[in-house]
Formats: structure tokens, C-alpha cells, sequence
């Protein structure tokens, strides 16, 4: 094997490049390239997916965040590519810094004119802040707080990198160094904890081949599989799910997408503990295509370890309502009901809406 290119979406000091440095450790240490990697910054994703089409190497893409769900755009460019798979899975912890220009202070210059709340009524000190849109929605609190008005950028190190005088941008603890940049205010997002986790992607006959290889080391494995039904109507999507769990196999995830310009049709996208060669996941791709159905494999890795805990009570969104486990009671968003009751309690009506 020979030394690859992996691209990823620049410019420098993206939580995507520290994903692919990331993952050109890992796959260096398998064995997958003898000479390692030569990391590419390329301009966007679309991008990334030609570059790997057309064979010149692989990519790292945003895949997952466990706060904003998801990178959608990304899933839709690996669900319309034709000749693209993932083969690895990385995980970056997410935090954020706020930046701004050196020696440049737009709080402070705000403050002596007024009070935050004042400003935003006014409109006269808006101060812009930068950052990809899933790096706004992660710091959605430091943003009220100050009253900044959110400017998407096409990353986050992009808004570092662009940074105007008068301005905040939200990136890596790298950015601030790379940019040249002073800190303004460290780990700003609203949630501690958080992490996004990229695919790895090349070719589909690539991702074949290094599958064949990881087969040797690794003996579990996760798929991810979107289907489409071409036949709609009650029970469909259900009858392909008893498929799935006839077949004993482990879902992770299961999601949809729409069918871009099509009301009412969709593409359904799931996570499987299980690789297609194994003989039980064959018979269920068999029986998925035989009955007509499409279906594409987009991503076949090494399984990962990851924790399975118990959705404590403090988690649940406000309102709402639930069983509780011991027998004869209900749970509705303020307590407890015996089962005999809950339908003449006004708030479990009201979360039912009946």
C-alpha cells in the first residue's frame, strides 16, 4: 500500500481536520497505508465527494453530532453519490472558544453604549458572530446572552480565518493560534460533553477491498443502510422492520429523509449491528430486494464500543407523559396516577390532546 490523500473540509484548524488526523493515525496504525496520509483541505463537501468519485483519495465528512443530531446535508450527499462508501468511524470532542480579531474588543465597545438588551432594541451595535450552522446552534446561549446577531459560515475555522474587525467567531481552541487571533471567552457551548463523530469515505470498490482487510482484525461490525419502499401504504415500512428483527439484527438508528421534490416520499436510513457478508444480513438484503424495494449500502465499519444507558427521568423533554414502571401506575408530566385514573387526569389529556 502506498501512501493516500485524504481530504477534508478546510481550511486549517476545522473540527473535520482534526477528524482526519484522527483517522490517519488510526488507519496508519492498522496497516491500511504503509507511508501514511497527506491531508488535502478542499473548499466543501461536494467537493470532497468528487475528489474521492474520482479516485484521486479518500475523505472525512461530518456525520453524527450527539447535540444537533445528524449533519444532514452530508447524509443526503452520501445517499445521492454513486460511487461513494464510508469505512471508518472517528470521534472528535466538540468545544468552542469565541475569537475575535487581535486586540479588538466589540463587548466591551458595546457595553460603554449600552446595556445588551438596549443594543438589540436598537439595532445600532450589532455585533456579528460566525461559526458553521451547527456550531451557532451549539452555542445558542452564549449568543442570547450577548445579543449577537449569527452569521453562518461554510466552517467553522472558515469564520476564524475570515474574522472582521467588530466581529466574533466561534471555532476549535486551535483556531485562535493558527488565526492569530485573542480569545475572547473559552468552551462556550451550551452542552459540556459533546462530540461529533465523521465517516471515512472512498470509493465503493476501495471500501470492498479495505473491508476484506479489516475482516482479519475486527469481528464486529456496524452498517449503515437506507432503503426506499417503491410500494407506500399502511404497514409497509413495518414489514420491512420485521425483516430486520426476524432476522435478529440490532438497530441503532433509524431515521428519514424526503425525496427531494416528491410530497410524501422518503428514503429510510438505519444503523445495524452487523456487516452484509454475514449470512443473516444477506438473507435480509436478499428478501428486501427480491420483494422490489431499492436499497443501498452507504457504510460498512468496525463495530464501536459505545455506552447504552438508561434515559433517566431528568432527561425527558417538559411536558408529556409515560408509564411508570411499577405496575397499575401512569406518569404524567407532574407525577404519579393509578392506571384507572389516567384518563381523567387533565394533563395526560392534555398531552394526548383528546
Amino acid at each position: 500500500m502506498t501512501r493516500e490523500t485524504l481530504f477534508y473540509l478546510g481550511p486549517e484548524g476545522t473540527f473535520t481536520h482534526q477528524a482526519a488526523m484522527e483517522a490517519a493515525d488510526q488507519l496508519t496504525r492498522a496497516g491500511v497505508a504503509d507511508d501514511g496520509f497527506t491531508l488535502r483541505a478542499l473548499d466543501d463537501v461536494p467537493a470532497i465527494m468528487r475528489a474521492v468519485e474520482h479516485g484521486e483519495g479518500w475523505g472525512v465528512v461530518a456525520w453524527e453530532n450527539n447535540v444537533e443530531g445528524y449533519v444532514v446535508p452530508n447524509l443526503d450527499a452520501l445517499i445521492d453519490a454513486r460511487d461513494v462508501a464510508g469505512f471508518a468511524r472517528v470521534r472528535v470532542d466538540v468545544a468552542f472558544d469565541a475569537f475575535t480579531r487581535h486586540g479588538d474588543d466589540p463587548l466591551a465597545a458595546r457595553a460603554d453604549g449600552g446595556d445588551v438588551e438596549d443594543a438589540a432594541a436598537t439595532g445600532t451595535t450589532t455585533i456579528p458572530v460566525s461559526a458553521h450552522p451547527h456550531g451557532l446552534a451549539q452555542c445558542k446561549r452564549f449568543i442570547a446572552a450577548h445579543g449577537l446577531t449569527p452569521t453562518p459560515a461554510s466552517s467553522n475555522a472558515a469564520a476564524c480565518r475570515d474574522l472582521e474587525p467588530g466581529g466574533v467567531a466561534l471555532g476549535p481552541h486551535i483556531c485562535g493560534e493558527l488565526y492569530g487571533l485573542d480569545t475572547l471567552a473559552a468552551h462556550v457551548q451550551d452542552f459540556e460533553g459533546a462530540h461529533t463523530d465523521f465517516l471515512v469515505l472512498g470509493s465503493r470498490d476501495a471500501v470492498r477491498a479495505l473491508n476484506a482487510h479489516a475482516r482479519a482484525s475486527h469481528g464486529e461490525f456496524e452498517t449503515i443502510l437506507t432503503l426506499i419502499p417503491l410500494v407506500t401504504g399502511p404497514g409497509v415500512l413495518a414489514d420491512v422492520l420485521d425483516v430486520l428483527r426476524d432476522a435478529g439484527l440490532n438497530m441503532t438508528s433509524f431515521i428519514s429523509r424526503p425525496i427531494k421534490g416528491t410530497d410524501g416520499t422518503y428514503s429510510f436510513i438505519a444503523t445495524l449491528d452487523a456487516a452484509p457478508w454475514e449470512p443473516r444480513f444477506r438473507a435480509v438484503l436478499k428478501e428486501i430486494a427480491e420483494h422490489g424495494d431499492w436499497l443501498k449500502t452507504l457504510a460498512v465499519y468496525p463495530r464501536r464500543e459505545r455506552p447504552n444507558p438508561p434515559v433517566e427521568t431528568w432527561r425527558l423533554p417538559d411536558g408529556g407523559m409515560r408509564f411508570d414502571a411499577s405496575p397499575g401506575a401512569a406518569k404524567a408530566d407532574d407525577g404519579d396516577a393509578p392506571a384507572a385514573d389516567w384518563d381523567e387526569r387533565h394533563d395526560v389529556r392534555r398531552e394526548l390532546l383528546w
